[in-house]
């Protein structure tokens, strides 16, 4: 089956990664592992989940939540780890009714969105931060994610924002005491 090298328009291609790097909690020397979800037409970050280990049930987890509040993708695209190409995962993505394009193993660019993704939250934020706590960690990147999402600008949607805050004015009305 011939799968579209990216997204026509919104929530047709989701992809996801993960990243396992030395982002070490201090007090305990632990590794944090944060699963990155994104939309490849609109380069909107959907979530990124950060825990000490993820496994396939988290990732069901997730995208579930997703899947909920946007709908299922027509593909979901990922690497090839354990915790993605688990039955359970695999399973419940075709129940679901989306169709998996896993990438080829070590072929990092067939992901390429996630791969510039990783590298942007890892330049952006995590190597100019030291989390002492795993709650930290949660906080300080899901409020990277919204700055990423709704201020930040990117070269490839014209430096807009994949998914801008829109403010809408109150209209100013008479206060009755």
């Amino acid at each position: 089956m011939m799968v579209p090298v990216f997204g026509s328009s919104p929530n047709v291609r989701t992809t996801f990664g993960h990243m396992t790097s030395s982002i070490t909690a201090p007090m305990t020397e632990e590794l944090l592992r944060t699963l990155n979800i994104l939309d490849e037409f609109s380069r909107e970050c959907l979530a990124i989940r950060v825990q000490r280990k993820l496994n396939s049930t988290d990732v069901v987890d997730a995208l579930t939540d997703l899947f909920i509040l946007r709908g299922v993708p027509s593909f979901i695209r990922s690497d090839n780890g354990p915790e993605f190409i688990a039955e359970i995962v695999r399973n419940w993505i075709a129940a679901v009714g989306a169709k998996t394009a896993y990438i080829e193993p070590g072929s990092p660019w067939e992901n390429g969105y996630c791969e510039s993704f990783n590298a942007r939250l890892r330049d952006e934020l995590l190597n100019g931060e030291v989390f002492y706590t795993l709650k930290e960690a949660q906080i300080i990147i899901e409020q990277w994610r919204k700055h990423y999402n709704t201020k930040r600008p990117h070269s490839a949607l014209g430096y807009r924002p994949p998914a801008p805050e829109t403010i809408i004015p109150m209209v100013l009305r008479p206060i009755m005491h």
